[in-house]
């Protein structure tokens, strides 16, 4: 299969095929004599993967360990488990950040008269801190 069908199969766009395999999520596809990639079912799989493993907010570090222990039939699971939770953990911390920002801008926005008048506290919040 070339990229495009690879992609549509996939879901994933082919730029950023080629970016999993610059990263290494991927390994280098095999080359048709005219040069262009070819891949097969199990690199569709993999993408599939590596794309679910990316919507669920895990950095392409942690893909790439999930990535190793999915392909290891003989891997432990209390080791996905721990990647998993350490990824809990930064999802947490992320929602904190996520509604102190929430509640930062709900502050500024109803400060703010939203008429003709050239001040803005908005603005103005923005540049104090």
């Amino acid at each position: 299969m070339n990229i495009g069908t690879v992609s549509k199969l996939s879901g994933v766009p082919a730029k950023t095929i080629r970016y999993y395999e610059s990263v290494g999520l991927l390994p280098d596809p095999v080359r048709s004599e005219n040069g262009y990639r070819t891949y097969g079912d199990q690199e569709v799989e993999t993408l599939k993967f590596v794309q679910r493993s990316r919507k669920l907010g895990f950095k392409v570090k942690d893909v790439a360990a999930l990535l190793t222990l999915w392909q290891d039939k003989n891997r432990a699971s209390g080791d996905v488990k721990a990647l998993a939770v350490s990824h809990i953990q930064e999802v947490e911390e992320r929602i904190k950040e996520l509604e102190a920002i929430r509640s930062t801008l709900l502050h500024l926005v109803n400060r703010c008269h939203g008429d003709d008048r050239p001040d803005c506290p908005i603005l103005e919040g923005i540049s104090e801190k």
